[in-house]
């Protein structure tokens, strides 16, 4: 199973949530991590984790919303929720705005604090601001520097204080050498596979709103890289995700039906025509489970 550890969800897909769920899990991507950017995605992006088996959510603000007080919307009971397993995204962005420095660094180290409090990872963006986001993100914290497109200098520093990196679909791009010279180097139990859909589709989807199922053409480029199988990596990428993240607890699934076989499905009207078109009594159960939201607590 891959595991696409950051997207927003709460963007607008083709088909609604329930179909981005459906075709994620029909290429064996059976978890997702939404992250919210803003204090408005909370209500969303929650309702999301909380009515889907194996999807999970990180809460925090992007540095784009400088200027608020995070506290005021990350409260006790959101980041008690055992849907929720990390802070973030958070942190540093002087790409485009550099005049509200101060500001930024505030609501990044405050979110920094209320993660150390929860004991929860955080979820970190960081893009033309490498000097300051080696000086706040310490090993006080832990957690993983999300798409990461930095320097080799900037995640030697991070690597010493136990942070992972996680490879986004830009590691397709052809332009992208430096890059995959970088994560030709990380060490292998410290990288992830992202999406951070709907942004960022990796070849062959490049123009076109990216999805989670996506996500397993940037765990192939990274096989590449690496100089090893596509096999070989699901399984080492899938456990440093889950010690990435303490809190994801995955309900294992029945790996879901293929075309062919929904074709047999809608043909059979009982158990026994079921079987004879060679579906298992699990895969049916997850058919019928697929889109039904979670058990309330």
């Amino acid at each position: 199973m891959f595991i696409d550890t950051h997207c927003h969800l709460n963007n607008e897909y083709r088909g609604g949530i329930n179909s981005v769920v459906g075709r994620a899990r029909r290429k064996n991507v059976g978890a997702i991590v939404t992250s919210t950017a803003e204090p408005g995605d909370l209500d969303d992006v929650l309702s999301i984790a909380r009515g889907h088996k194996n999807i999970f959510a990180t809460v925090g603000f992007h540095p784009d919303c400088a200027g608020i007080n995070p506290a005021e919307y990350l409260t006790p009971e959101i980041l008690n929720d055992d849907k929720v397993i990390g802070v973030g995204e958070i942190g540093l962005d002087y790409h485009e705005k550099k005049d509200n420095r101060d500001a930024q660094i505030k609501l990044f180290t405050e979110q920094l604090e209320i993660a150390r409090q929860y004991d929860l990872p955080v979820v970190v963006h960081a893009r033309d601001a490498e000097e300051d986001t080696k000086e706040f993100l310490t090993d006080k914290n832990h957690g993983v520097l999300h798409c990461y497109t930095g320097s080799w200098d900037l995640a030697k520093v991070l690597l010493d204080r136990g942070f992972y990196f996680s490879a986004s679909g830009i590691l397709t791009f052809k332009r992208a050498d430096e890059m995959r010279h970088v994560f030709a180097k990380l060490p292998m139990d410290r990288i992830v596979v992202e999406t951070d859909a709907p942004f960022c589709a990796p070849v062959p989807f490049r123009g076109q709103t990216c999805e989670s199922f996506m996500v397993k053409k940037t765990a192939k480029m990274l096989a590449e890289i690496r100089g090893i199988s596509f096999e070989e990596i699901e399984p080492i990428l899938y456990e440093n995700t889950l010690k990435l993240f303490p809190k994801m607890h995955i309900v294992e699934v029945v790996k879901c039906l293929n075309g062919n076989q929904r074709k047999r499905l809608r043909a059979a009207r009982d158990e026994r025509a079921r079987e004879e078109a060679g579906i298992l009594k699990e895969q049916w159960a997850i058919e019928k489970l697929l889109n039904k939201p979670a058990d309330k607590k």
